[in-house]
This record gives C-alpha cells, structure tokens and sequence, in this order.
C-alpha cells in the first residue's frame, strides 16, 4: 500500500544558502508544491534573484549563518513574516579543497563553522521553535563524504561526518516529539561547488534539481536517509562489511581517491574558492581582527 504523502502547501520553509546551487533547486522545488519559502544566503543579490524568479511563494533575506545571533533574527523575521517555521533546510555549504598541511587555520574554522557548526546552530532552533506546536521537519544536506574519506577535502569529510552524526543523535533525541529529522548525502552535484572536480567511476554526477526531489520526497514521505543517487548509498552498504584494506584498494585501483585533490589548486575551481572564501563574515572575523 502507497504511504499517503505529506501535504507541503502552505508550509512555512527556510532553505538556507538557497540563493544558487541545490538550495534554489530545492526553493523552486517546494514553491512548485505550494510552500512558503525564505532563501537566506550571505549572498543577498543571488536570494533575491532566485526569489524574484519564484515570484510570490519566496522571500529573500540576507542570512550569514555563522553568525549565530543573526541566524536566530532571520528565523524570528521569517516566522513574524510567514507564520510559524514548519521545515528547516540546513544546506549553506562551502568545498574549499587542498591537500590538509596546506590548507590555512582560515579555512578549516570557516568551513567547521559554515559546514556543522550552522548545522547545529539552526537544528537548534528550530527545535525550539517545533516542538511546542509537536510538528516540524529539520534537513540537513550532508554528503557521501559524511560516510567516507576523500583525500584533498580532509577538513570538509570532517565537517560532514560530523552532519551526519549529529542528525542521527537529534532524530533519536526527539523520537515520540512530532519533529521529523532527514539527512541527505549527495554524491558529485553539478554546481559550482564540484567544479573542476572529475567524474567518479562509481557513480554518475547528480544534477541539484535531482537533490532538489529528492529533499521533497523525504517531506512527503518522511525517511532520515537520502542518498542521491539511490545508488550511491547502496554502494556505501555493500562497502561497509568489507576490510578496510579492500575498500581503500578499490578506491585507488578505480582513482576516486583522487578526485577531490587532483582538482585542488585547479584553475577550474578558480572562481568557486575565491566565493568561498567570503563566504562567512563572521567566521573570518576574529582571524581578520588578530591580523
């Protein structure tokens, strides 16, 4: 028997860093289906072009989510706007890749707190704010890179196991509370995040609209694991039983434990470092003031 599915009409949703990428993807998604979206993203002409694009359903708000007190503000003018937050999606995110000697303090606390500490700040909150009502969904947008090591991207593995892990203790935390809890692990995606980076030998690159359906089927029907593609994550379980030893022979033996740092310092990736590394003001503003 079909599970029925979840009605997304007339919800009330924060997608953050959804001005490009996965999160407009994910905001004109849920537009399509009836919500209310607010795209936050530090990159305020981006939200507000993505928004202007999905018309009345969005709103764009300015929205820097490692400054914490200002994440909590954005959530408070988006329920004074909107109406009470029905579903958080916690999909800011940053790849900057290098080898892990060369790669400065800087850029391993900007991506900690862009890529987890954000996370959790935001599942914070928005618990918070659901479980008086005993309804809500929290998504947190991981990455197969939650589940495995990717040479050339240490930091960012870290950082995303760390998404997973916390998901997992928060959906058992608030089991019998109403608050639904799903984290999403895509492969490559084709967004400015992956660029220069190869093809991987396993699994075929993800386009963001494909992320996209795929965060709006687990609100529909409501599952913690989602793996896009689906096959992505039947790999990961048949690799789980193995020796490390085989598993780590079949990623050189296939070269997927060069994708990431072949690509890194590429003049493909140019562009999307040098956004990244603006990407949060107030991570970098501690770094910026002892300098």
């Amino acid at each position: 028997m079909a599970k029925q599915l979840r009605p997304l009409a007339g919800k009330v949703v924060v997608v953050t860093g959804g001005g490009r990428g996965i999160g407009a993807a994910t905001a004109r998604a849920l537009v399509a289906r009836g919500a209310r979206v607010a795209i936050g993203d530090v990159d305020l002409e981006a939200a507000e072009r993505t928004a202007a694009e999905l018309g009345a359903g969005a709103v764009a708000r300015h929205l820097d989510v490692t400054d914490r007190p200002g994440f909590t503000a954005f959530l408070d003018e988006v329920e004074a706007e909107l109406g009470p937050l029905d579903v958080l999606v916690n999909n800011a995110g940053i790849m900057p890749l290098s080898a892990v000697e060369d790669e400065s303090d800087a850029v391993v606390v900007r991506q900690l707190e862009l890529n987890l500490h954000a996370v959790i700040h935001g599942s914070k909150e928005a618990i918070r704010r659901m479980k008086p009502r005993g309804r809500g969904h929290i998504v947190n947008v991981a990455s197969v890179a939650g589940k495995a090591g990717f040479p050339g991207g240490a930091t960012y593995c870290a950082a995303k196991h760390g998404v997973v892990g916390f998901s997992e203790a928060i959906r058992l935390e608030l089991r019998g509370t109403g608050i639904e809890v799903s984290c999403v692990m895509p492969s490559l995606v084709a967004t400015e995040l992956a660029s220069g980076v190869g093809d991987s030998p396993w699994v075929r690159r993800a386009r963001a609209e494909d992320v996209a359906n795929a965060i709006v089927g687990a609100l529909e029907v409501p599952r913690f694991d989602v793996f896009v593609p689906k096959v992505s994550g039947s790999i990961m379980r048949v690799l789980a039983p193995m020796p490390r030893r085989w598993r780590e022979g079949m990623a050189r033996a296939l070269k997927a434990d060069r994708l990431l740092l072949d690509a890194a310092g590429g003049h493909g990736r140019a562009a999307y470092e040098a956004r990244a590394a603006r990407s949060a003001p107030a991570a970098d503003a501690p770094a910026r003031a002892a300098a």
